[in-house]
Parts: structure tokens; C-alpha cells; sequence
């Protein structure tokens, strides 16, 4: 095996395990800390986990060609997910005059029969304007914008190097 059966399939696997890592923390700051997740949040961490999905299985397959495509999609999964995160980087910015993009539960209990609470439990609560925790100065959505483009360039890194490779392989033969 040389570098291009190895190496893309390691830099997938790490993706993957990154992307796990961050979902892992995410848990732990919602279970452990306390924070809710907003729905913004939610539909962020959906994006995290197809993209450590996608990573892994393709991180298993061999051959060029399956590479190329589970690489290509996660480029685009993480293009999804950076345009989430940073929508709500920007309306934590530019707050609007009225802040909501979800109902707290207890307000959803009181007011919603159970068969529609529950599909909005899984929403979130939380308000995606709100800045509940930082880290060098950056919110958890500034931070999952920089790990969806930091995985999506990667990946795009991955790409052009296999296509490379594959035109290198075409011109010999």
C-alpha cells in the first residue's frame, strides 16, 4: 500500500473521530454544565454527526472513486453546517429586536398536548442569540464555523490530491 490507499483514509478516520470529540464536548456541555441547545445548535450537531458518518464509512472503502465521493460529501455536509453556524454567529452579532427561535419546555408542556411536544423537544430550547459560553472569545457557533470549514477544506484538500493521482495513473497507461 502506498500513500494514496493509507493516508486518505486515515485523514477520513480522523476527521470522523474530530467530529465525534466535538459532538462528545457538545454533550458534555449540555448535560454536564447545564446549557440548552438551541434549535440552531441541534440542526448544527445533526450536520456533525452525518459528517462523521460519512468520514468513517468512507474512511473504510477502498479505491479512488469512493474516496472522491464520501470525500466530496463531506465538503458538503460541512458546507451546510458552517452556513448554520455561522447564521447564528451573525444573529449573535446583529441580535434582532425580538430574540426567539425556540420555546423553553416547561412553556411547551403547559401550553402544547404531548404528541407536539415531543418533535419540539427534539428541536431544542435554548435561544440561538444567546451567548451562554466562550472560549478565547468565540462562541460555540463561531467555533463549530471554524471546525466545519477546517473539515471541509481538508477534505477538499483530500480531493484535489486523489484527482491528481488518478490523472497521474490515466497518463501512464
Amino acid at each position: 500500500m502506498d500513500w494514496f490507499e493509507t493516508a486518505p483514509r486515515r485523514v477520513l478516520l480522523l476527521i470522523g473521530a474530530a467530529c465525534v470529540a466535538l459532538l462528545a464536548f457538545g454533550l458534555y456541555l449540555q448535560h454536564v454544565v447545564g446549557l440548552e441547545p438551541c434549535p440552531m445548535c441541534i440542526v448544527q450537531r445533526y450536520a456533525m454527526v452525518l459528517v462523521a458518518v460519512v468520514a468513517g464509512l468512507t474512511a473504510i472503502a477502498r479505491g479512488r472513486r469512493p474516496l472522491m465521493t464520501g470525500s466530496g460529501l463531506v465538503v458538503l455536509l460541512c458546507g451546510f453546517g458552517a452556513f448554520v453556524a455561522a447564521r447564528q454567529s451573525w444573529l449573535q452579532w446583529n441580535p434582532p429586536e425580538v430574540a426567539s427561535c425556540g420555546r423553553d419546555f416547561y412553556g411547551m408542556i403547559e401550553n402544547f398536548p404531548l404528541q407536539r411536544v415531543i418533535p419540539m423537544i427534539f428541536k431544542g430550547s435554548g435561544d440561538c442569540v444567546k451567548i451562554d459560553w466562550t472560549f478565547l472569545g468565540g462562541s460555540i457557533a463561531n467555533w463549530s464555523f471554524l471546525a466545519f470549514c477546517f473539515f471541509a477544506l481538508v477534505a477538499l484538500v483530500l480531493m484535489v490530491k486523489l484527482a491528481r493521482r488518478g490523472r497521474a495513473e490515466h497518463s501512464y497507461a
